[in-house]
């Protein structure tokens, strides 16, 4: 088993600037899979920082605040470190910090969902069977309509 590198380590082995891209700590912060997509979640409106809606191309600093809603739920977080490497998610974790109140709100989320119903058992007759299908079918070439 391989073991993770220390996050301290890992920032001192990578130069970390005084600021640096909006759209590029979301992806090195592992908040998006793409810097594409991150772009997407910012132009869209999903990202504010400290309160304001931001542009991708916004300069980011530690200790700003910043609000992101993917899914259901809205994350509050502080900026800690700024590292233009793409690290592990145990180093990205060490990015940023999470409010209580974010925490909270994400696992009432993630509870929501795991106890809503499935949605396919809602269904009584289910999909069509191959009989259905083909007595539809001759039901509609058959039956009269209206522009005729």
């Amino acid at each position: 088993m391989r073991a993770e590198p220390d996050a301290r380590r890992w920032h001192t082995m990578f130069p970390m600037p005084d600021s640096m891209r909006l759209d590029k700590w979301l992806w090195a912060a592992r908040l998006y899979k793409t810097r594409a997509l991150a772009v997407q979640g910012v132009v869209r409106g999903r990202v504010t920082v400290n309160g304001q809606p931001a542009k991708a191309g916004r300069d980011l600093h530690v200790g700003d605040r910043l609000m992101v809603q993917q899914g259901g739920y809205r994350q509050e977080l502080t900026v800690l470190l700024l590292c233009l490497q793409r690290g592990s998610a145990t180093v990205a974790r060490t990015m940023y910090a999470e409010s209580a109140e974010s925490v909270a709100a994400r696992e009432r989320a993630q509870l929501q969902r795991r106890l809503a119903p499935e949605p396919a058992a809602t269904l009584v007759d289910g999909r069509p069977t191959k009989r259905d299908r083909r007595a539809l079918a001759d039901w509609q070439r058959w039956s009269a309509n209206a522009d005729e």
